[in-house]
């Protein structure tokens, strides 16, 4: 049976609880420009490819979300270079929680974005 379902995922969300601020931490991590006054409630959408994007969900005005981070990674970042990737994050102040771990084919390490998630940036 054909499925009217795309193979491909179009949007992830995250949920957060201070919008600008987790705007800002996204952009420096992809090393893109955010204007502030364009983050705007409920949700702030970031490309990060040809056809995916990374959703900040906020929620309405005067709602203030509860957030439990997952205690595993909830997505990874693609890096060529798995030792420049860890030197750029370190270098912009984000919090390296897993330092580099290494396999044949494949090096990952985990940060922690301001509501806690945990994030993969990986190789191979």
């Amino acid at each position: 049976m054909k499925t009217p379902i795309q193979n491909r995922i179009h949007t992830i969300f995250i949920h957060v609880s201070n919008l600008k601020a987790s705007a800002h931490w996204y952009a420096d991590l992809l090393g893109q420009e955010v204007d502030l006054d364009d983050v705007i409630r409920p949700v702030h959408t970031i490309p990060v490819a040809d056809y995916t994007s990374l959703t900040l969900d906020a929620g309405p005005e005067g709602e203030q979300k509860d957030i439990v981070p997952a205690r595993f990674p909830i997505f990874n970042f693609h890096a060529e270079d798995i030792h420049e990737a860890h030197g750029y994050v370190e270098g912009i102040g984000i919090e390296v929680v897993q330092p580099i771990t290494s396999f044949d084919d494949f090096s990952f390490f985990t940060v922690k974005d301001p509501d806690g998630h945990l994030i993969m940036i990986c190789t191979g």
